[in-house]
Formats: C-alpha cells, structure tokens, sequence
C-alpha cells in the first residue's frame, strides 16, 4: 500500500456493516472491489474538520469533473449532479478536511454526492468564487478530473441530488457557476491536447 493510502476501514466517509469487515482489505483505489464489497455508505456530516482558507478566510472546496470518454468519437461526457434542493447543474464538490488528501476529498465528493468511483488526475486548478449561502463569504475551489470506472446504483445522497451524463456543450450551457465551466475548459483542452498526441 502506498504511503498516501489509507485501507477502507479507515477512510471516515465509508462504513461498512458486516461482522466479517476486519477481514476485508480493500483500498480506494480498487473501485470494483469496493463496490462489490460494500454494505452501507454514509456521507459526512458536520464542519469539525473543515480547512479555511488562510487568503480569504473561507471554506477550501474540492470537487471533481467525473468524465468518460465515448468509444465511438472519442468525445467527453460529463457526470453533473443537481443540488440537494434538486435544482441546477453542478459537479461534486464540498469541504476539504484536515484527515485527507485533496484527491480523497475529490474522490470522497464524487461517491457521497454522485455516486461514482474512479481515479482523480493532476489538479485543473483553483478558483475563487462567493458563496451563494454566505455572501460575504470568499471559497477556494480546487477541482480534478475524475475518470469514472464504476457508478453505483445506492449512494449515500440519491434521495436529495438526481445525476445525469451529458455533453460539454450542455454542461456549459446550463451550469451557473462560472468557476465551474472554467475548470471544464481546461478539461476539454487538456483531453484535446492528449487525443492530438495519439
């Protein structure tokens, strides 16, 4: 296992309920076997180990872009999900905590909001934008591309946030949040830029 890892039993934002846990060794980067070995999921509650920004003084973000790639064009897709008012387009996203990478805080957003496990890569950037809920409040928004390798069929928000693939063009016609469709520009041109070199 690698140094940056933690076994499953240990990451926070899973709970597994059977008595034969302890002898299950499964690690987040093995997605199938999570999702085959899993009993109950349970998104984190609470802001106790929230991260603040040290420019703005605002909640640090993290999201995720979950993508796959159509075999027949080689185009994106995207994963969008609704807020939990069940409303909008948006990525996943929520809080950095101090007990995880910023790549297991994406990871974590995108099984808890949308239901999807895959691997994170390199970082499309950071923004910083108002919060909605808190005007006077400045976020950091860090997003990563997560390439999707399984969709679960119960995850721990489907009864508040509907999720739906869909195209670029309609992501960035209908998403409100601009830093959003930035981080997705920079997506597109980075997958543009690896298919080029094929």
């Amino acid at each position: 296992m690698a140094a940056n890892q933690k076994p499953l039993l240990q990451h926070p934002s899973i709970q597994l309920s059977s008595s034969k846990h302890a002898a299950l060794h499964l690690q987040l980067d093995r997605p199938r076997s999570l999702a085959s070995s899993m009993a109950v999921l349970v998104a984190r509650q609470g802001r106790e180990l929230q991260r603040y920004s040290q420019r703005t003084g605002g909640r640090i973000v993290v999201g995720c872009i979950p993508y796959r790639v159509r075999r027949d064009d080689g185009e994106l897709e995207v994963l969008v999900i609704t807020s939990q008012k069940g409303h909008g387009m948006m990525f996943p996203k929520g809080g950095w905590e101090e007990d995880e990478s910023m790549d297991e805080a994406a990871r974590r957003e995108a099984l808890e909001e949308a239901g999807v496990l895959g691997d994170t890569e390199p970082v499309l950037g950071f923004w910083h934008y108002q919060s909605r809920r808190y005007v006077d409040q400045t976020y950091e928004g860090f997003m990563f591309p997560l390439r999707v390798a399984d969709e679960l069929h119960q995850w721990p928000e489907m009864a508040s946030r509907k999720r739906t693939w869909a195209t670029v063009n309609q992501v960035m016609d209908g998403c409100p949040h601009w830093w959003m469709r930035e981080a997705l520009e920079k997506l597109v041109a980075r997958h543009a830029k690896l298919q080029s070199a094929l």
